[in-house]
């Protein structure tokens, strides 16, 4: 199977034309998905005892399935919270790949590690986190928040016995993301939701919550998650007076910053993040707005010996990477995972060809693109901003319009290759949602999408 023949030669290379086209070309055609039975008529069997060949899989791949896709970084793909890796990340995520590095340990892993620890330093930065602190990559927010509670649990059991054994509990707004709550189910946690006045979670509502738990569920209070840009609507939590708090009451900090994150290196908004180098812990995904290609999210530490105290994995095959002659960062003891990738690699190419001036630059296109958007809003008649503009989402409504009439706006622009743009529910209303990431968005896609709304 591994044996280099011509064939092999020749479909490298188609496969390397097909990725140079693709990485050339910034607005690719806007597919569509189709139902399992339809894409199995055209496509039939493909895993079969003898193969079907290597250039009919790609050809199928290639003139049917992916277009029975929707590319994330189309330019005018403004739904959920797309991404836009950089031509630079997506290059090298096939040397990461073709590299075949374990990221586990520093032992296999120490020149990749070095390349993910250059591009964390400069994350780290952005935090303004104490020295000491660091971090690792991982799969995405929900690995990382899910590492980050994990290490703040342990942490809380290993202050005080009684908690050995005891369900624990956190709290977090209504606007927190889903994978909290998930994440929770994981860790046979409780969650409190508070339910904020305004529109983000201040350090008063905070401590009204916690004086109203009763004594035995504050003695199971372990954890506080914030959340620095709500995925719904780019709202941040009240982070400097919501660290007081946690800081009084003696529970873990944590910031979810997983959408966010990226607007830490924006000027123009930081101060709004002002309390988050409190934090005991934050999540960021540079595969959302730091411009790397899936997967790729990461965990940062206060303390990363809490971190490895949690996380740190025993076994007698594994005791030869605590060796004294493979000392270095093992990422595999900060986060869930064993066997990893090295997902930070893409990042760190791309930081380290274009700086991070360039970054800086390309995440404030996308405040700024908000900021258009909603300006083009506010001008015209049949439609109507629900809220300002924050960080790169805008919510707006169309005058008059039923949630059937967006849901059927949604598919039909869709259909038609035009763009991907859903809505939304703010306030138990139907809105339309903008989400910006993508500095290729010009002001034309904004009023081509726009104009459909008439």
């Amino acid at each position: 199977m591994h044996t280099i023949d011509m064939d092999l030669v020749e479909m490298t290379l188609d496969v390397m034309k097909y990725t140079i086209d693709r990485i050339s070309n910034i607005t690719p055609e806007m597919g569509a998905p189709k139902k399992e039975d339809e894409l199995f008529r055209i496509v039939g069997e493909t895993v079969t005892p003898e193969g079907i060949g290597g250039e009919n899989a790609f050809q199928l791949f290639r003139d049917v399935l992916v277009k029975a896709t929707v590319p994330i970084d189309h330019p005018r793909h403004l739904a959920f919270v797309p991404a836009a890796p950089t031509r630079a990340a997506i290059m090298f995520d096939l040397v990461t790949s073709a590299s075949s590095i374990h990221g586990a340990y520093w032992m296999e892993g120490a020149g990749g590690i070095f390349c993910e620890n250059q591009a964390m330093k400069w994350l780290v930065s952005l935090t303004g986190l104490p020295e000491g602190a660091f971090g690792v990559f991982t799969s995405g927010g929900t690995a990382a928040n899910l590492s980050a509670m994990v290490a703040a649990r342990e942490e809380w059991r290993n202050r005080d016995s009684q908690n050995v054994g005891k369900k624990a509990l956190l709290l977090t707004s209504n606007g927190a993301h889903s994978s909290i709550q998930a994440m929770a189910k994981v860790i046979d946690a409780d969650v409190v939701m508070i339910d904020c006045q305004k529109e983000n979670l201040t350090g008063q509502e905070l401590q009204n919550g916690i004086n109203e738990l009763e004594a035995k569920d504050r003695n199971r209070l372990f954890a506080v998650v914030a959340t620095g840009g709500t995925t719904n609507a780019g709202i941040i939590d009240q982070l400097d007076t919501i660290a007081e708090v946690c800081e009084k009451e003696k529970v873990w900090f944590h910031v979810d910053c997983a959408y966010g994150g990226g607007a830490l290196a924006a000027p123009s908004v930081r101060h709004l993040f002002n309390g988050i180098e409190k934090a005991d812990s934050i999540t960021i995904d540079p595969h959302k707005w730091l411009f790397s290609p899936y997967d790729c999210g990461a965990v940062i530490y206060k303390d990363l010996e809490l971190a490895k105290n949690a996380h740190s994995q025993k076994g007698a095959y594994l005791e030869i990477f605590k060796d004294e002659g493979a000392q270095g960062f093992n990422p595999a003891d900060y986060q869930i995972q064993l066997t990893r990738r090295i997902r930070g690699m893409p990042l760190w190419f791309s930081l380290a060809m274009h700086g991070t001036n360039k970054y800086r630059q390309a995440i404030e296109t996308g405040i700024s693109l908000a900021q258009i958007a909603a300006r083009k809003i506010e001008k015209r008649e049949n439609l109507e901003l629900v809220r300002p503009a924050s960080l790169s989402v805008v919510l707006f409504r169309r005058k008059g319009w039923s949630p059937e009439q967006y849901r059927d706006w949604t598919y039909k622009n869709h259909r038609d290759g035009l763009a991907l743009v859903t809505p939304t529910t703010w306030k138990k209303e139907t809105v339309v949602r903008f989400c910006f990431i993508n500095p290729d968005t010009t002001d034309e896609d904004i009023d081509i999408i726009l104009d459909t709304l008439n």
